[in-house]
């Protein structure tokens, strides 16, 4: 028998549990029937509620925006340095040369510490970033606004119809032309087109579609070495070659054509190549689905598709090797008449006609070398309108490759 309970004892304590159990209705119920508890969101911060707290000490406020130079400050500061630079070089104080190259460093200078001064230091990078860019371009096209503008002014003296009718046979001062070179360097330059675009061309697509293996590794390498082949080189392996078959001293327009021919076959073949290259391959897949043969894919299907990219790098080898003359000095030689048969007897070419008028003039000295300005203005002009017949080729029958 239990002995009555004192009322002074501490109560026995339950586990939680077990209170949790004995005060919830639903203890016993399934967990998916006992209700969710309800989670209540978080209550936002206001920033007025975020007390103020103190900077270290020696913490600087940086400001968030800065100060902008005037747009035209860049413009103006280079405007002002050129022209004390071209006060100097009319002066004969400095070099044209050294004169720009110094004004360019010193407005870049200018600018960088105006812009460093009020703008910030990543301003001020990107500033003086695209400042040397910039001068940089310039330098880089200088030379070549220089020269095309001195054969242009020189050339014109002689930029007329006689020059382009007549010959240079029995002129020995003023007058006569540079016809019969005219004539020569489009005959050289299109036999050496026929002889180097279908080798290159069919050498590439060996390469690109059949070449496996060592064979594919040793054209690739024999293709990079004619790459950097020197021209003389190319004129001289020509030479030795008709002298086995012809004997010493002969002197062809198609031995000319054969030196042009080693000079353009490499930069046809890499051409042709990296426009096979980027001719998607599930075009070749499609063809071959249909059971065509491979051949006729690649001259039904590979070729078309690549048809501008190859004739613009045709036509960049062209305007490559048709300024060349001392391949064409060792192999044509040089003649005052026109000659339209390549495989008889000397021709003469506009690279070699210019060097001739310019290296050993005659009674009127500057009559030989007005014509050498005109021959190489005239030489700029042919190879200016290859490179944009094939910009025109290029628009007119490219294919948007995706």
């Amino acid at each position: 028998m239990s002995s009555p309970r004192d009322p002074s004892s501490p109560v026995p304590s339950m586990p939680d549990s077990q209170h949790d159990a004995d005060s919830d209705p639903t203890a016993d119920s399934p967990a998916a029937e006992r209700p969710r508890a309800q989670v209540t969101p978080p209550t936002p911060v206001v920033a007025a509620d975020v007390p103020d707290v103190p900077m270290a000490a020696g913490a600087a406020m940086r400001p968030i925006t800065t100060g902008s130079l005037p747009r035209f400050a860049p413009w103006f500061v280079t405007l002002a340095v050129a022209v004390v630079a071209l006060l100097l070089i009319l002066g004969d104080v400095v070099s044209p040369g050294v004169g720009a190259v110094g004004a360019a460093i010193v407005a870049g200078l200018i600018v960088y510490g105006w812009s460093r001064a009020v703008e910030g230091r990543r301003r001020a990078l990107d500033r003086g970033t695209t400042f040397a860019v910039t001068a940089t371009f310039l330098v880089a096209v200088a030379p070549l606004v220089s020269l095309l503008y001195t054969v242009v002014s020189r050339g014109m003296a002689r930029f007329d119809v006689a020059f382009f009718t007549e010959s240079g046979r029995n002129v020995v001062g003023a007058g006569g032309g540079a016809e019969h070179a005219i004539v020569g360097t489009l005959m050289i330059t299109g036999a050496a087109t026929l002889i180097s675009v279908p080798i290159g061309i069919m050498a590439a697509i060996y390469l690109q579609e059949y070449g496996k293996g060592k064979l594919k590794a040793a054209l690739t390498f024999f293709v990079d070495v004619m790459t950097g082949i020197p021209s003389i080189v190319a004129g001289l392996f020509a030479f030795a070659v008709f002298s086995l078959f012809f004997g010493p001293g002969v002197r062809m327009g198609i031995m000319g054509a054969v030196a042009l021919s080693v000079l353009m076959i490499p930069i046809v073949v890499r051409s042709t190549e990296e426009m096979l290259k980027i001719v998607p391959q599930h075009l070749r897949e499609a063809a071959y689905a249909l059971g065509v043969p491979k051949w006729r894919t690649i001259l039904k299907v590979v070729l078309p598709t690549a048809l501008a990219g190859i004739v613009t790098g045709v036509m960049v080898s062209i305007a490559r090797v048709m300024g060349e003359t001392a391949p064409l000095l060792i192999t044509t030689g040089v003649l005052a008449s026109t000659n339209t048969d390549p495989f008889e007897g000397r021709m003469n070419s506009l690279p070699v006609y210019a060097f001739n008028q310019y290296k050993f003039p005659g009674i009127d000295k500057e009559a030989f070398i007005d014509r050498a300005w005109a021959a190489a203005l005239t030489l700029i002009v042919i190879v200016m309108l290859l490179n944009v017949i094939a910009r025109l080729i290029y628009r007119r029958f490219g294919t948007e490759i995706r």
